[in-house]
């Protein structure tokens, strides 16, 4: 069976080969528990050591140089040299996946907030793991603000230093948005919430070595190895030094004696070699994805509409609107083609995407818009190819409803 052309990089990422051949040892061989005292077991704890140790060394490579405030494009390419702000101190907790880690940076810190700071704020167009879960802490007494965006998907800046006041404890917002690919100013938003006395969460899963983290202006941020060519089934929580966070899972507290639950030695070694090729490839990621934007964009031309701000964005998300075409029939029916109409978390709830109901398209809209994700490998004759077979497939839809 032909192998389709996989242009569905938000949903998950092809494992790098270099990370398929790091894990196999541990997998096969090296078995045992990295709880353990014996050889097997401390073997195992020291490769989770260098995976967690890889991991952080990407973070800090990744770091934004400064934040210049409001009007700086948040989606500039990362700078490779120059002084650059230190990170912080923090540690690495490896989880399950971002969505846990997610959870436990709202839950585990909503839990420790005073009376008089029970106010969380976010976005309207953040993942269903954050919104889910602050609905959640809304059933349990916290008063929530949910704020909206700007038709481009990007934050009111203005509103949201009149949203985020005493009263808050807890902002969290998206670096790069997995359905728009949107780049939030998060220097500014954690600017406002630092202000006020206010701890900062940031998804980075879809940003992370892709477009410049701020981590200095950041207390949580949530990571998964699988958005970044790494396995699927591990993510990470970077805590700063000196915040404190209740447990979410009970147990041995095996991870740093905050998180209970068995590690997997391969896993965290995939995560690990992830982020060194993270890091060791960025510019070539960069100038590689910033080519298959441009070829594709032209490709378009102007018979599509883009969904999101158009510049401050991470490029290697594609989301645009044909009217009159139906995304689900369009994904159907091009078949050679891996592609998506939005997260595929939320692909099978018949619901229109959240993320660009925020951005005030209709219901027809949203369900006429496609996401396309490319990066590093992913071929530019590929594209071209694909993108002919979509525009092909949506004129002949076009042409039937007419």
């Amino acid at each position: 069976m032909k192998t389709p052309i996989y242009l569905d990089y938000q949903a998950t990422t092809p494992i790098a080969p270099e990370v398929a051949a790091a894990m196999r040892p541990w997998i096969e061989d090296g078995f045992g528990n990295p709880h353990s005292p014996h050889r097997l077991g401390r073997e195992a704890a020291a490769a989770v050591e260098v995976a967690r140790e890889r991991t952080i060394e990407a973070l800090h490579l990744a770091s934004a140089p400064l934040c210049s405030g409001v009007g700086r494009n948040p989606a500039a390419p990362p700078e490779r040299t120059g002084p650059r702000l230190s990170p912080g101190n923090g540690k690495l907790y490896f989880t399950s996946g971002a969505t846990e880690a997610a959870n436990w940076a709202l839950k585990g810190t909503a839990a420790r907030l005073p009376e008089g700071k029970r106010k969380i704020v976010t976005l309207a167009t953040e993942h269903a793991c954050v919104l889910d879960t602050v609905a959640w802490l809304g059933g349990q007494g916290f008063d929530i603000d949910i704020l909206p965006v700007k038709p481009d998907g990007l934050i009111d800046l203005d509103l949201a230093a009149e949203r985020i006041d005493e009263r808050t404890g807890f902002v969290a917002a998206m670096l790069v948005n997995n359905e728009i690919g949107v780049v939030q100013p998060i220097c500014e938003i954690a600017d406002i919430a630092h202000s006020k006395g206010a701890i900062f969460f940031c998804d980075a899963v879809q940003g992370f070595g892709r477009v410049p983290l701020p981590v200095h202006a950041c207390d949580l941020i949530a990571l998964s190895a699988h958005k970044v060519h790494g396995p699927k089934g591990i993510g990470a929580l970077w805590v700063r030094d000196g915040l404190a966070l209740e447990p979410l899972l009970h147990g041995g507290g095996q991870e740093g004696g905050v998180r209970s639950g068995t590690l997997s030695p391969a896993l965290c070694v995939g995560f690990g070699e992830a982020a060194r090729l993270l890091a060791e490839r960025a510019d070539e990621d960069h100038v590689h994805v910033e080519r298959l934007w441009s070829a594709a964009w032209q490709r378009f031309g102007n018979q599509w509409i883009l969904n999101g701000s158009g510049d401050a964005r991470y490029r290697g998300n594609l989301n645009i609107l044909m009217p009159g075409v139906d995304s689900a029939r369009l994904i159907s029916g091009v078949r050679d083609v891996a592609f998506s109409s939005g997260s595929a978390c939320a692909s099978g709830s018949g619901r229109p995407s959240h993320v660009l109901s925020a951005l005030g398209l209709s219901e027809r809209e949203a369900r006429a818009s496609i996401r396309l994700g490319f990066g590093r490998y992913t071929r530019e004759e590929d594209l071209l190819h694909a993108l002919d077979l979509i525009m092909a497939a949506a004129r002949r839809q076009r042409r039937f409803a007419a």
